[in-house]
């Protein structure tokens, strides 16, 4: 009888447990998204608030999923192995798809085009990409000029294809200083410690315009499309985002946000 009784305890104990676990866990109406905030227009904090054109978009896409949009401020670099542990939901930060990204996490649709843009100091004598490189006769680049390091954002795509070799055109990992943010590169600009900085076009704007004697260089270095990130064991959560997403790109809803944050010129 005593066994009995001890059997039946440990069971409810057990069971006790196993619930007080589960309400420890994320609850299932709520959407966590992993994000990294420095990014303007796309994600960046408003006072106590996040704000910008990922951030909108994610909450039309929780509104539609019957959920609560929860919004984690992290590192870039550690965005995918996040959403790829199930410690987030999705990642949504301005992120391009590249091959080596869907080696660990899947992407929804496009939901924005992107151009990577070199920023420099307005009095450098730097008048396009063409400048920081030894050229041959028929223009091609040869390698990179003594002296020139360009600043990024670690782990984005800008920092991806600086760091490539001169014939991927890249600038190799050597000649690349990485940083936590845009931000901080761009500061590193400003105080002289590298040649320029690059990184996404509408952040590269925002920074320009925040810092007098700092300038746009004419012309894309590369051209990209954002997406959402989501675990690839999560199939059921990536078609119900595809699924929102491909509604409020169909009924303008995304344009109309991107519009709000990025005027037509």
């Amino acid at each position: 009888m005593k066994k009995r009784i001890f059997a039946a305890l440990l069971a409810t104990l057990m069971l006790f447990s196993a619930f007080a676990f589960t309400g420890c866990g994320k609850e299932d109406n709520v959407l966590v998204m992993a994000t990294n905030a420095s990014f303007p227009p796309y994600e960046f904090k408003d006072g106590d608030n996040f704000a910008g054109i990922d951030v909108e978009i994610a909450g039309k896409i929780a509104e539609k999923l019957g959920m609560t949009l929860e919004i984690k401020d992290v590192e870039f670099g550690s965005i995918i192995g996040g959403v790829q542990s199930g410690k987030f939901d999705m990642g949504m930060a301005g992120m391009t798809v590249t091959d080596e990204r869907l080696e660990s996490v899947n992407f929804t649709s496009s939901y924005a085009t992107a151009v990577q843009v070199v920023i420099v100091k307005a009095d450098s004598g730097y008048t396009s990409v063409d400048d920081f490189f030894n050229l041959d006769e028929e223009g091609n680049w040869v390698s990179v000029k003594e002296g020139v390091k360009i600043g990024v954002q670690q782990d984005t795509t800008g920092d991806i294809y600086a760091s490539d070799t001169v014939e991927k055109w890249g600038f190799g990992a050597d000649n690349v200083v990485r940083y936590k943010t845009g931000n901080e590169a761009v500061l590193a600009l400003n105080a002289g410690k590298i040649t320029a900085v690059i990184i996404d076009n509408e952040p590269a704007k925002a920074y320009v315009e925040q810092n007098e004697g700092l300038t746009i260089l004419d012309g894309a270095y590369a051209d990209e499309q954002y997406a959402i990130c989501i675990a690839k064991d999560n199939t059921e959560l990536l078609d119900k985002v595809n699924k929102a997403l491909g509604e409020l790109i169909e009924d303008g809803t995304v344009q109309s946000i991107i519009d709000k944050y990025i005027p037509a010129e």
